[in-house]
């Protein structure tokens, strides 16, 4: 299905955001829409990496690290009241029976789990993205940092029918029963977007394939989903590609010129012009 795709750069809450790529503060837009209006929120938020030194492989080459301004905070306490005023507005806005799929790394995601369930949310699983291709260790102090973790909740215990499309899932796992350990490269290859000059577009871009398990998983043709730290719209890509709606929050407009690109050449792939 081929969806009318809207760039909105002053959202009032007003105007019809089914479909649409919000410019500016996630918070600020999500103040604008009322409650009960998302049937799935993906959430990628910053990971607080902390990151204190340049990182080099053994061949002096440089490390394309995660050193964006978006990923600085003060402190922790800084991060964790970040956490709080976003996920209040996630649940807000979910419908009381959808979804929360929130990722993080070892960096960020027991502060953000925990936080999560001060708010009243109700884990369901916890996700292991095992990477298949994972960035070495190159200096050989520490293991290799091969997975990331995906909380999937509900927005409180009485919520029980939340979708799960688990005859969907068992499919997809070669009629086995579904498990939460989940293998996945990294983004790579001509799946990674860069830009002229070889570089990455987003320092963070998620697969392709991670986000279409999760559209599959706990959403159905039509519903709408919300990703409020949007990025390069790797969620709304799923999202579009299986007849769902989104809605994509994104600050910067850099990050949404490419993503509408990719929309483009996604629609020119399933109309076959």
């Amino acid at each position: 299905m081929i969806k009318t795709l809207k760039k909105i750069k002053k959202f009032d809450g007003k105007q019809d955001f089914k479909n649409s790529f919000i410019i500016g503060d996630c918070v600020e837009a999500m103040k604008k829409i009322k409650d009960n209006t998302f049937d799935m929120v993906f959430a990628d938020p910053p990971y607080n990496m902390q990151l204190q030194n340049e990182l080099y492989r053994p061949n002096n080459t440089k490390v394309d690290a995660v050193d964006d301004e978006w990923d600085k905070f003060n402190d922790f306490e800084h991060y964790d009241e970040f956490t709080k005023t976003w996920l209040k507005e996630a649940k807000r806005v979910m419908k009381k029976n959808g979804t929360l799929w929130v990722i993080g790394s070892y960096h960020n995601i027991f502060r953000v789990g925990n936080i999560l369930m001060d708010l009243g949310f109700w884990i369901l699983n916890d996700v292991h993205w095992i990477k298949s291709n994972p960035m070495p260790n190159f200096k050989g102090v520490r293991l290799t940092n091969a997975t990331e973790t995906i909380i999937w909740a509900v927005k409180d215990k009485k919520v029980k029918n939340y979708t799960f499309n688990y005859e969907e899932m068992k499919k997809a796992n070669r009629g086995v029963q579904m498990r939460n350990d989940w293998y996945f490269a990294i983004c790579n290859g001509n799946e990674r977007l860069r830009d002229e000059n070889g570089v990455k577009v987003h320092s963070t871009q998620k697969p392709l394939p991670l986000l279409e398990r999760i559209i599959l998983a706990s959403t159905n043709k039509d519903d709408l989903v919300l990703d409020p730290f949007a990025g390069t719209c790797t969620t709304g890509v799923a999202a579009h590609k299986y007849d769902r709606n989104f809605t994509m929050i994104e600050k910067d407009e850099y990050y949404i010129d490419w993503a509408i690109k990719r929309f483009k050449n996604l629609q020119k792939k399933l109309t076959g012009i």
